[in-house]
This record gives structure tokens, sequence and C-alpha cells, in this order.
């Protein structure tokens, strides 16, 4: 049985969403140790490294060359610190840390000492919004790799979903600890999983009637968010805890989406 291309985007969207909702719950209802929660992270950075490098970027340069590739990857990280920038201001600077981060945020949301917060906010609705500019970016990606022959990239999957794996575990480990109630993180998550998904139909469905250099460029968009993000959130969470460790563990997750890419 044959699936429309654009159930299958959506499909590995979906499948790449919900490792966020797997490692909340691990997050969430297991007691892991913050040195392996930072390694992890790491590794999840570094997986994330190699797939933009070697495969978004290289797929933007073939399709529109050096300038739509280089416009969209400092767009894409610009939008994204900028967006980065407003949200922390209403309390998500800390979404993706395990320790008492997020804690200490809420309740400086809540008694108005965040720059646009007044007393007795709270910061859900950033902390959602900032999950999924995290997770919009990297879906979107997994759709826009159809475009190429028809055939998901499985490099783009499996590095998406290990890299939301920890991002997942290390997000619900510091919410709960922020007094979050179960209720809200996994709804939270279902909803980010079920956005990827949409995300990545959206990314073949929508992208499919466009040039190739609207294509290379929008594929560079999501790689310089991707990569602004991963700066800005995941490798500060795993130097907080694994410091000199950090720099090995993440290029190990580098080096084994590297061979998936030589695999493939």
């Amino acid at each position: 049985m044959t699936f429309p291309t654009w159930a299958v985007a959506g499909f590995w969207g979906l499948v790449s969403g919900s490792a966020l909702v797997i490692g909340a719950a691990i997050g969430y209802y297991a007691n892991i140790a913050p040195r392996l929660i930072a390694a992890v992270m790491a590794f999840g950075s570094g997986v994330l490294i190699s797939t933009l490098s070697l495969e978004l970027m290289e797929d933007a340069y073939d399709k529109g060359g050096l300038d739509s590739t280089a416009l969209g990857f400092v767009g894409g990280a610009a939008a994204y610190t900028l967006a980065n920038w407003l949200l922390a201001r209403y309390g998500a600077k800390h979404r993706k840390r395990s320790g008492d981060h997020q804690k200490v945020e809420r309740e400086k949301v809540q008694t108005g000492q965040k720059e646009a917060t007044e007393p007795g906010d709270d910061n859900g609705m950033a902390l959602a919004i900032g999950a999924l500019l995290d997770g919009i970016p990297e879906s979107i990606v997994i759709g826009l790799s159809l475009l190429a022959g028809g055939a998901v990239s499985m490099v783009a999957v499996v590095a998406i979903f290990l890299s939301n794996l920890p991002e997942g575990l290390s997000s619900a480990a510091g919410m709960k600890k922020a007094g979050r109630s179960a209720r809200y993180v996994f709804l939270l998550w279902l909803g980010i999983a079920l956005i990827s998904g949409l995300s990545s139909l959206a990314g073949y469905t929508v992208f499919s009637h466009f040039s190739q250099e609207v294509v290379a460029a929008t594929t560079a968009v999501a790689a310089g968010a991707v990569l602004a993000m991963i700066a800005d959130t995941m490798i500060p969470e795993a130097f907080e805890t694994a410091h000199n460790f950090t720099g090995l563990i993440t290029v190990l997750g580098f080096l084994a989406a590297f061979f998936l890419s030589k695999m493939e």
C-alpha cells in the first residue's frame, strides 16, 4: 500500500516529535542524575550540529547556491534570536534547563521581577511558545527533505528524534521542579509533537510549489534557527553540569550522525 507523500511527511514529523513526549515522561517521573541529563543534551547537540552541517546546509547550497543559503542561514538565526530574546523577557529563558533555573525564573515572573511581567503573572504561555519556537524549524526540515526525491531523509528523522529526547527530558525535569503539574507538562509536549507532524507536512505541501532557490533559503533558515537554538539553550544546559566533558560528548554525537549520513 502506497501512502501519499504529504502523509509520509506528517508521519515522520510526528515520529520525531514523539521523542519530546518520551523524554518528558522520563524527565518528569524518573530520577535522572543531572550529569546524565547534561551528557544526553551534549550528545543531542552534536547530532544536530552534524545534521545541519552535512545535510541541511549541503542540500541548501546544492539547490540555491551560496547567496540563498547564506541569506537564509543568517536570517533564520537572527529571527530565532529575536524571538528568543522576547520570550526571555516573559520568563522562558530557561525552558530547557533541568535544574532549579525554571523554578527561580517562575518565581521572578510571579513577583513581577521580569522586564515584561507584573506581579501575579505566570510564564506558562511563554514556555509553550518557546517550545513551539524550538520545535518547528526541525520539523519543517523533514518535510523539505521529501522534495529532493520523494523519500524522507532518515538521517534527519533519526537526528531530530535523538535531539528531541534530551530536550523533552531536561525541560520536563526543570518544569517539575518549578511546580508544573503533570497535566501541563504532557499536554504541552503532546501538543508540540502534533504540531511537529503538521509542520513537517507543511514543509512538504507548501514548499513543493516554490522554486529551488526558495526551498534552499527555507532549508537554510531552519538550519540557522536550529544552530542558534543549540547555542542558546542546549549547550548551556549541558555545560552547566558536564563542564569539561561537554566538548567530547558533543563530538561523539556529531560522529554518530556523521556515520548515519554515510550509511544512508
